[in-house]
């Protein structure tokens, strides 16, 4: 027994370790993501999405609280990439890892659940998740530009914005597909496979054509959105999106399709306008469709278990779990 504690005693800071290293890599790698395509506001760096704070979110829902040293040392990480660390990057880095946890924490507050099958958790996961919590990261990060005097002040909205607009955009479009890809089981009829299939070069088809496209027919993205919706739910959905929003980003940073002609304020205007569009609209709606299948499930289950008790009833026995008269009455006859 002694041999036992002490191996569970020295393998929990081993897996502490791994998990920790384990979040700060994906971390880092959401951030060399995001800064392979990212636009200069008032001379500040942002990235339209910032997946980090997706992948960092997801974690702390997955893992608990216990991963916040791997947000922060990957956080660390993607700072030492960008610049070099100096005592204002100490706050930065506050930021990026304080903004998730607040976010994590808010929605443990309201008994979120990471399944995603409510309304009220997409709703949670939108408005805690994304708009309140990332306003940490932005006011930190933009508050401590300007006070270094790295930022001009008449700068700092514009900067603000467009950083906790990446930060929501990152929880929005990461956060719930890494959640549903947990659980995601691949279909098992021919006719779903089909199905897949043709959503899939359906949508490598047209979303390059309307992201590219000069005759500014991004609209056209939406059917596919709410196609995958209906037929696959939030995995389906959330996958879409994802993939409307970088091929949407590429477009804008290269200056080409509906953003040729725009300026930077213009374009990131339009950009993420669009991205928190579709990010709301394959979420919400999946919800809704999701809410509304295990409605009808959990009716079919009750009515089908009412049936069994009207067949047992007809045939004069006993409805399942409901002990017989006469074994009643024998246990009646025994306690006597």
């Amino acid at each position: 027994m002694a041999c036992v504690v002490a191996s569970r005693d020295l393998r929990t800071p081993a897996v502490f370790a791994l998990e920790t290293l384990a979040v700060a890599a994906c971390y880092y790698a959401g951030g060399r993501l995001g800064l392979l395509r990212h636009m200069s506001v008032g001379g500040a760096v942002v990235s339209p999405v910032w997946p980090p704070t997706g992948v960092a979110v997801a974690c702390l829902l997955i893992l608990g609280l216990r991963c916040w040293a791997g947000i922060a040392l990957g956080a660390l990480f993607v700072l030492v990439h960008l610049t070099t660390l100096r005592l204002s990057s100490l706050g930065v880095l506050v930021g990026n890892t304080a903004a998730p946890v607040c976010g994590y924490l808010l929605l443990r507050r309201v008994g979120f659940r990471t399944d995603l099958g409510r309304l009220r958790d997409c709703l949670a996961l939108v408005f805690l998740g994304a708009f309140a919590a990332m306003l940490i990261s932005s006011s930190i990060g933009a508050g401590l530009l300007v006070a270094t005097g790295d930022l001009p002040g008449e700068d700092f909205w514009g900067v603000w914005l467009a950083w906790w607009v990446g930060d929501a955009m990152g929880v929005l479009l990461v956060t719930p597909l890494l959640l549903v890809l947990r659980t995601v089981r691949a279909p098992v009829r021919l006719s779903r496979w089909k199905e897949v299939l043709g959503l899939t070069v359906t949508t490598a088809v047209l979303v390059p054509l309307a992201t590219h496209s000069p005759a500014s027919v991004l609209f056209s993205v939406y059917p596919l959105l709410i196609w995958s919706a209906l037929r696959f739910e939030l995995a389906g959905s959330m996958v879409c999106a994802l993939y409307a929003s970088v091929l949407a980003m590429l477009a804008a940073t290269d200056r080409v399709g509906p953003f040729e002609h725009l300026s930077d304020v213009e374009i990131m205007i339009n950009l993420q306008a669009f991205n928190g569009a579709m990010a709301l609209t394959a979420l919400l709606l999946s919800a809704v469709i999701t809410e509304q299948h295990n409605t009808r499930r959990s009716v079919e289950r009750a009515c089908q278990e009412l049936v069994e008790v009207l067949e047992h009833l007809t045939a004069g026995e006993p409805p399942p779990g409901r002990p017989s008269r006469e074994e009643g009455g024998g246990r009646r006859d025994t306690r006597g």
